[in-house]
């Protein structure tokens, strides 16, 4: 199959997707339940994996572990935003019925802003070799940064959400999970509409930091960009799922530093020490491992010994 089929495939694939998901499955606001919100996200897993597995028999194994290798990166990263997703619905008060109309617009804005930070990417670095010492950089200071701060939202407005509501008019309110109304030949935004413009926002800030993680792995336009596509397809499904789960990864932003680092070290010392992107996998895999295992063993720790306080 050539590139140009490969490309309209996979477009095909995931616009019908889309189109299955929000149109039939979720037409009408509703609250989403977590065992339906786990069952969505094994299903965008299994048809990552199964991508995956088209890729090994199209393009190869050594394109297949990449597009794996890639996928677990920018799937890892993204619950980072999950969190700050998290704390903008709390701050805003955004009932859960109208959560995933703004998660699934919301990942559909992070997409187009994927392919230009993709695009803009892979130019820099094709054009311009040293290009990938600073984004290395970039990646070893997210990965600080990611450490050392606390996981919060300011609850000032951004300037563009002080601009909507500066230059739009605008009603208080969610009007039915709607974005826009028109009342008396007028038309309004709604606080909906500036919670989107907040998600889009702090999408474009995590899609500054995390795709430069990608060109540690590989530089094939094709695989960056699918690997990047199925790893936020599925971010609406496990958005739920974390809600209910997120005080028991405890250590997951560790986890997410240490691969941002690895990351951002094997750009900035690739002209030196060349990591087969099997060794790649299993470093990026391990360090998820054991962030969950630990932050589970902590949670396990931290109840029995709230249950030992209690008996005394």
């Amino acid at each position: 199959m050539n590139q140009i089929n490969l490309w309209i495939g996979f477009h095909v694939l995931v616009l019908a997707l889309l189109a299955l998901d929000l149109g039939v499955f979720h037409r009408r606001a509703h609250k989403i339940k977590l065992q339906g919100a786990i069952l969505w996200s094994l299903f965008w897993i299994s048809v990552s994996l199964l991508f995956n597995l088209f890729i090994y028999f199209e393009m190869g194994r050594e394109a297949a572990l990449q597009f794996l290798t890639g996928y677990l990166i920018e799937k890892s990263l993204s619950v980072d935003n999950l969190f700050v997703i998290l704390v903008i619905f709390s701050m805003f008060h955004v009932p859960k019925m109208y959560q995933h109309k703004v998660l699934f617009f919301g990942i559909l804005g992070a997409m187009m802003m994927r392919v230009i930070f993709i695009l803009a990417g892979i130019t820099l670095i094709s054009r311009f070799e040293w290009m990938i010492y600073p984004f290395g950089l970039l990646l070893c200071v997210t990965a600080i940064r990611l450490l050392v701060q606390k996981e919060q939202v300011s609850s000032k407005e951004n300037f563009v959400t002080r601009w909507c509501k500066r230059h739009l008019a605008m009603k208080e309110g969610f009007e039915e999970g709607n974005f826009f109304i028109r009342e008396k030949g007028k038309t309004f935004i709604t606080q909906l509409f500036i919670v989107l413009i907040m998600i889009e926002t702090t999408d474009l800030i995590f899609a500054t930091d995390s795709i430069p993680a990608i060109f540690s792995v590989t530089k094939d336009p094709f695989i960056v960009y699918t690997s990047n596509i199925f790893a936020i397809l599925g971010l609406r499904a496990l958005h739920f799922v974390l809600a209910e789960f997120m005080d028991r990864f405890h250590y997951l932003k560790v986890g997410l530093s240490a691969i941002l680092m690895f990351t951002g070290m094997k750009m900035l010392f690739s002209h030196i020490v060349e990591i087969p992107i099997e060794w790649a996998l299993s470093v990026v895999l391990f360090i998820l491992a054991l962030s969950v295992i630990a932050s589970l063993s902590r949670k396990m720790k931290k109840g029995n010994d709230e249950r030992e306080n209690e008996e005394r």
